[in-house]
């Protein structure tokens, strides 16, 4: 049974720093490229960031969306089977419910997500 636990989201001020967690129960965790998706109310889920997977035991090449680039930095613990999503300098436009799921042919049943509101 794939479980996706997503964590660390929370209120946060406009220029401020969240660290969301994805641990994964998903068997050869380290082979697929992971990602960081989110959802807000009547939109469609977007992925924000990516990174593929490997023999490291970090992963390996990152990418993200042009609204998040340069602020967003996605890695990956694959001795953990958790992806981890550093986020500064947030906007009230970051704010979403973050889910992580593979890219490549996700699974079904996403995680509950974890809420992120930029706000003064």
């Amino acid at each position: 049974q794939v479980q996706l636990v997503e964590s660390g989201g929370g209120l946060v001020q406009p220029g401020g720093s969240l660290r969301l967690s994805c641990a994964a129960s998903i068997s050869s965790f380290r082979s697929y490229t992971m990602g960081w998706y989110r959802q807000t109310p009547g939109k469609q889920r977007e992925l924000v960031a990516s990174i593929t997977g490997g023999g490291s035991t970090s992963g390996g090449s990152t990418n993200y969306a042009n609204s998040v680039k340069g602020r967003f930095t996605i890695s990956r613990d694959n001795a953990k089977n958790t992806v981890y999503l550093q986020m500064n300098s947030l906007k009230p436009e970051d704010t979403a419910v973050y889910y992580c799921n593979r890219v490549i042919g996700p699974y079904n049943n996403w995680g509950q997500g974890t809420q992120v509101t930029v706000s003064s």
